[in-house]
């Protein structure tokens, strides 16, 4: 079992949502294990693919197309792996293996997966139903005792979700098709546990059960068997083909998938995945894609989740964390004159390709699920806005800072606004000219901010040991355990290291004895008005503190798609699906229709 300073298992939503985090390179293949297949094998099984990258491929247009999810060759379709491969890392489209209940990103709701849904005859109990019929792809049945087995990793493997280990006591098989959740009682905290519930793949006890504990998440599981609608059909540097699976058990529960292979080809940058969802040999897509609507204003049939700003919906919220321990950044004035100095129209138009609207003062994102969590009134009370003057207004009568030569401004004490360097992974193109803006803002409010872009192993490094003046990063997106999951990101100190050590949470390190009641009060709230009363709290003494500044609000995923080839994408004017690829996400897979059918 992990300690509580362990990684957070959401760690990796917004690294595999990056592009560059998915090209330093999976795990090495290691050695044949039973029930995995040959290390090294560029086909799951043998025989001629039934989709290719090149053209529409597949009897009839019968291949959907997908694109950003992948960056560099397939290495590891391990689920229990650090970094797996498309489709099988932790938040994405279930497509090889699956999660018990699946999350919706506008409202929380959990939808049926695996299981039929979640009952919690006490506060420490969650009971939850298995589907009929649930299957592996080898033909054997799925059943509570691989529920009970994946979530029994946790204790003796480094996955990621070891962590749901500190809020229970036991996972339990009372049948064979039902799966019991005790929660601890201290720490008590039924969100964080649904997190983890729509979140963990569940894989099959009997292959994996074959493996040591250091080699669960080794293990590169070339001919995975798993429990959804498709199955690994061929792998190369260039794609990652699909084949569906005729015997999926939920054919009769969530409908079978009108396509017969999902392809998704391995491009080199960006704008390769663009021009190709521009001209339809894309069909949906996760990418940036700069002034999207461009796409539609020309005649093409693209489209996203919204057909005017912000386009997609926000789920993520990038922030400038500042490091406490600095000289100058730790007066809580100089922070609150950086906040209002910085351009967040800029950002949102320029960076984030009005794919975001101005951040406000508050980590909460103020739409969508969290939305009954946010004080609109109490933001724009206590918070702030671009504000140039009111940014110099602060430095100059509230800290009696004097502008030097070189127009950066000196606190009386002799310590300089400036010399600060504030990082963020090299190659996130929106992050850096997000950080290109943010410098500028400050240097035109007197405050001496230059960008350095790092590599993401070194630059994450520096971050994690507070070897940093500011970073751009964010901590966690919308989920079942939003916001609370945030707030304790930003602001809960409890087991996290003095700087010098690696820590998972609270990179620079803030402090407060409230928060830590709060947080426990928030995740234990029997009501939202409850929650909302503790949220309300901690809100305001981050408002009060500003250990970091929400910079955009980034959506969880980005969600376009050209219906050339397939129609009935999920939008806000036909919603019978969320815009999302995870969780519930993937019911739109089984409503698309294709062009002609």
């Amino acid at each position: 079992m992990t300690s509580e300073s362990d990684p957070p298992a959401d760690a990796r939503e917004w690294l595999a949502s990056r592009r560059s985090f998915l090209t330093l390179g999976g795990l090495a293949a290691t050695g044949v294990v039973l029930g995995f297949g040959a290390t090294g094998c560029g086909t799951a099984k043998t025989g001629k693919s039934s989709g290719g990258s090149k053209g529409r491929a597949g009897a009839a247009g019968e291949t959907l197309f997908v694109a950003g999810f992948q960056w560099g060759p397939p290495k590891t379709f391990n689920p229990l792996a650090a970094s797996p491969d498309w489709p099988t890392a932790q938040f994405q489209s279930q497509l090889i293996y699956e999660t018990l209940l699946r999350f919706d990103m506008r409202d929380g709701s959990l939808h049926p997966g695996l299981a039929k849904g979640l009952e919690q005859p006490d506060p420490q109990t969650m009971k939850l139903a298995l589907q009929d019929g649930t299957k592996w792809s080898d033909g054997s049945d799925l059943t509570a005792d691989d529920v009970v087995f994946t979530f029994g990793l946790g204790k003796t493997a480094a996955v990621t979700f070891s962590t749901v280990w500190n809020y229970i006591d036991s996972v339990t098989a009372p049948d064979p098709r039902t799966v019991q959740f005790k929660l601890k009682t201290n720490p008590y905290n039924p969100g964080f546990v649904k997190n983890f519930i729509c979140a963990t793949n569940i894989v099959p006890k009997a292959v994996f059960s074959k493996l040591a504990p250091d080699k669960v998440t080794s293990e590169p599981n070339l001919q995975p068997v798993g429990s959804g609608p498709f199955l690994l059909d061929k792998f190369d540097q260039t794609q990652v083909n699909l084949k569906r699976n005729d015997n999926y058990w939920g054919n009769g529960v969530f409908g079978k998938p009108p396509m017969a292979t999902i392809n998704h080809p391995i491009f080199k940058s960006n704008n390769d995945g663009d021009l190709k969802l521009e001209s339809g040999e894309i069909d949906a897509s996760q990418q940036f894609t700069a002034q999207i609507w461009k796409m539609w204003e020309a005649g093409k049939p693209v489209g996203t989740w919204l057909t005017k700003k912000p386009y997609h919906l926000p789920g993520n919220l990038p922030l400038l964390i500042i490091n406490l321990n600095k000289k100058g950044l730790n007066n809580v004035k100089v922070r609150q004159a950086i906040a209002y100095a910085i351009n967040y129209p800029n950002i949102a138009t320029t960076a984030m390709s009005d794919y975001s609207e101005p951040a406000n003062a508050s980590l909460i994102i103020p739409s969508g699920y969290e939305s009954k969590f946010y004080d609109s009134a109490a933001v724009a009370a206590e918070g702030w806005k671009y504000d140039k003057a009111k940014a110099i207004d602060i430095l100059e009568n509230e800290l009696k800072a004097k502008k030097g030569s070189d127009g950066i401004y000196v606190l009386p004490d002799g310590t300089k606004l400036g010399g600060w360097k504030l990082i963020t992974p090299t190659g996130w193109t929106d992050w850096n000219t997000t950080c290109e803006i943010v410098a500028k803002s400050a240097k035109e409010a007197g405050i001496g901010i230059s960008t350095e872009f790092p590599q993401f192993p070194t630059m994450f490094a520096a971050l994690q040991n507070g070897n940093f003046d500011l970073a751009m990063f964010n901590y966690t997106g919308v989920g079942p355990a939003s916001p609370w999951i945030r707030f304790r990101d930003a602001m809960d100190d409890r087991g996290v290291p003095a700087p010098g050590k690696t820590s998972f949470w609270n990179y620079n390190r803030f402090k407060d004895p409230q928060v830590p009641s709060l947080l426990d009060a928030a995740a234990g709230a029997k009501t939202d008005a409850d929650a909302k009363a503790a949220y309300d709290k901690l809100d305001a003494i981050y408002r009060q503190n500003i250990p970091v500044i929400p910079l955009m609000y980034r959506p969880l995923e980005f969600f376009e798609f050209n219906q050339s080839n397939w129609t009935n994408f999920p939008t806000d004017a036909n919603p019978y699906a969320p815009p999302m690829w995870q969780g519930a996400g993937i019911e739109w897979l089984f409503k698309i229709k294709r062009v002609g059918s």
